[in-house]
């Protein structure tokens, strides 16, 4: 009797055991993502697509999130797209390396990691990449999670984005910006209503000499501030922001660069240089070709100035971070709109010799 009871805590025991034992030989796929806030792409693969494989998978799919927050981030996104083959035209966010795979975009995320999670699974689980240049992050002790997502009660929190660059004392707070670009965003579109008005109506308010003088000033200035964002935008470096704003955060989103290829700073360059070329030509005696130089001046001008509408819109909705560089370019360039507009008014007014003619 004794030995039946002994035979059955032992077979009970084994019961008992062997769903741990099951739980903890389950593979697990592995896998890293970099990621940046602000970045509607990152988003949309955090808040749509890995939830769903964290639900399904629970604690089989592990993914290490590094959040690209400043320029040492970047150079690593750089180091770790190269050893893959990948070039800096063709590198984003997010950027997820899962075994020997490389997924760019919200496109690739959500078509392919469904699939690649699935099969890794039933090869018996994926440890994560071998990439040396990732040794230490992967190694480092994760940080706390900084979304949402983490006070889901799963055991592994894959869909959570972790900072695998956070220091243990706190940054200076500083001034996002944010009101700043508001106000400015306000001007430029007061700006640019008050210039079309005046120009349908062909009449001007207001209007003072110096205004004419201030524009090829306004132009140097501005052409300064558009090379060194071409120069940040080009070569990968940390740019000087001051106490307002996060520019770093706007120079390394996709919106610093027009289809992928044309920086931002690089097209602010080329419109100021040609800004000052109309306003040279329109003070020489070269015809009708001078006489129409403030009309193009204004017109550039108008464009510029719509543009930076624009830029300064995705700062402030898309892009969540202010560049005060940006701002002071849109400064400047509603101010030569505004100043332009007295000699672009001119520019078809008839003189008088046209009038006796």
């Amino acid at each position: 009797m004794k030995t039946k009871q002994l035979s059955l805590l032992f077979i009970l025991f084994i019961l008992l055991a062997l769903p741990a034992q099951v739980e903890a030989q389950q593979p697990v796929v592995h896998a890293v993502m970099f990621w940046m806030d602000g970045c509607p792409h990152c988003e949309d693969v955090i808040e749509n697509i890995l939830p769903p494989l964290q639900q399904k998978y629970g604690a089989q799919f592990d993914l290490f999130m590094i959040e690209v927050k400043g320029q040492e981030d970047i150079n690593l996104l750089y180091q770790v797209a190269e050893s893959y083959g990948i070039p800096k035209e063709g590198t984003g966010v997010p950027f997820l390396i899962i075994g020997d795979k490389v997924l760019v975009g919200s496109d690739q995320v959500r078509d392919q990691l469904p699939v690649l999670v699935e099969d890794y699974l039933t090869q018996g689980g994926l440890d994560f990449p071998s990439n040396p240049i990732l040794a230490d992050v992967l190694s480092a002790p994760e940080p706390a999670p900084t979304s949402e997502l983490a006070a889901q009660p799963q055991a592994n929190s894959a869909p959570e984005p972790v900072s695998a660059v956070e220091t243990a004392s706190p940054e200076p707070v500083k001034n996002n910006g944010f009101t700043l670009a508001a106000v400015v965003m306000v001007f430029m579109v007061l700006v640019t209503l008050y210039s079309l008005a005046s120009l349908v109506i062909g009449k001007l308010y207001f209007h003072a000499s110096w205004m004419d003088i201030a524009i090829p000033v306004l132009s140097v200035i501005g052409l300064g501030v558009a090379f060194y964002l071409t120069y940040v935008e080009t070569q990968s470096v940390e740019a000087f922001c001051g106490p307002v704003g996060d520019c770093n955060a706007v120079q390394s989103s996709s919106y610093a660069k027009i289809w992928g290829i044309l920086p931002v700073g690089l097209l602010g360059g080329v419109g100021y240089i040609a800004i000052l070329a109309a306003w040279i030509v329109a003070r020489q005696r070269w015809g009708w070709f001078s006489q129409y130089a403030p009309a193009a001046l204004f017109g550039m001008a108008l464009f510029g100035t719509v543009f930076s509408i624009y830029l300064t819109y995705l700062e402030l909705f898309v892009i969540l971070a202010v560049c005060i560089w940006c701002v002071s370019s849109a400064i400047i360039i509603t101010l030569i709109l505004l100043f332009s507009l007295n000699s672009a008014l001119q520019a078809f007014v008839p003189s008088d010799e046209e009038d006796l003619e």
